[in-house]
């Protein structure tokens, strides 16, 4: 079957060991279903594998992908929510020590199959394209799970999102305008900045520019660029809700400022099959869709990657495989 995956890996040079091939049907596990995948989107997480984090060598060839849509063999057109936990695990899938992601020890959804087990497929909402749900289940629910689920902001509170291009940014964008908050972001592109603004965001910033005023919570995937800036913007007791360090881990917690201005950090990692399932209706309600970068066929892969490398995307990058 049509793959893109990783045959290397390279710390320093990604994209070295990614190839879009043939590779045979792999052995599904016991209670995993397939499906036709339709459509899958591109995430920071596969150039991490590429890089060989998170993917260990024996598990080469590796097929890529946590995002994906498409049909079951009975015919029903499904989400894949890619958090795999154990077997006998009960309740929030991300607090399983053993859980994993497509693609890090069950081949992902960049292939004209996949299979998941059973529990891991959401009905695909009919308003909603395939293009548009595989976009949903690693960065935008991971935007959901930070916004409703981890923050302890309400809708009316002021927010700020580090960063306005990525695939959760955009999603935060997004989700948090259309649930009433007041939405800030920032950016070194003033063209990112407008863009923002065109998804919803009422103020965007030059990144680590001094804001008009705090806010009551910073959502940041950044990590080591923007932390100190991100501890800055809180008012008093305000919180970060952490979901990613593209750039690297903060060098410094700055602690002294943390607990003299009562100040939480909250980490949040993806989210649960029950919040891929409600952010599916959310989007249904209220008409509010992914932001979709460029669509690319499967077997030319390789250039939605290299946009993603060069930092040039601005929302989500998708793969359609022509099913």
């Amino acid at each position: 079957m049509r793959a893109v995956y990783a045959e290397s890996m390279s710390p320093q040079s990604a994209l070295d060991g990614l190839r879009v091939g043939d590779l045979p049907e792999p052995d599904a596990p016991a209670g995993f279903r397939r499906v036709r995948v339709r459509a899958s989107a591109l995430n920071h997480h596969d150039l991490w594998s590429l890089r060989g984090v998170g993917l260990s060598r024996d598990k080469l060839p590796m097929i890529l992908g946590c995002d994906g849509a498409g049909v079951d063999d009975d015919g029903n057109e499904v989400l894949v929510h890619s958090v795999v936990s154990s077997p006998r695990w009960e309740g929030d899938e991300t607090l399983d020590p053993r859980r994993s992601l497509l693609s890090e020890h069950y081949p992902g959804t960049m292939a004209d199959y996949v299979w998941v087990p059973e529990r891991n497929l959401v009905p695909k909402p009919a308003g909603l394209s395939f293009e548009e749900a595989a976009c949903l289940p690693t960065s935008w629910l991971t935007a959901y799970r930070m916004l409703f689920t981890t923050s302890p902001a309400a809708p009316g509170s002021t927010v700020l999102v580090q960063g306005a291009g990525g695939g959760v940014s955009t999603a935060l964008i997004r989700l948090a305008s259309a649930a009433g908050y007041r939405v800030w972001v920032t950016s070194r592109s003033e063209e990112k900045r407008q863009q923002a603004r065109e998804l919803g965001a009422q103020e965007a910033f030059d990144a680590g520019a001094r804001l008009t005023e705090r806010v009551d919570v910073v959502f940041d995937s950044v990590g080591e660029a923007t932390w100190a800036h991100s501890l800055k913007a809180l008012k008093p007791g305000g919180a970060v809700v952490t979901c990613g360090a593209t750039s690297g881990p903060a060098p410094s917690a700055d602690l002294n400022r943390v607990f003299f201005l009562q100040l939480k950090v909250l980490g949040s990692t993806m989210g649960t099959r029950d919040e891929l399932q409600r952010l599916a209706q959310f989007l249904s309600v209220t008409g509010v869709r992914p932001k979709i970068d460029s669509v690319h066929r499967l077997e030319n892969a390789r250039t939605g990657f290299e946009r993603m490398a060069d930092g040039a995307v601005f929302g989500k990058v998708v793969f359609d495989h022509g099913h």
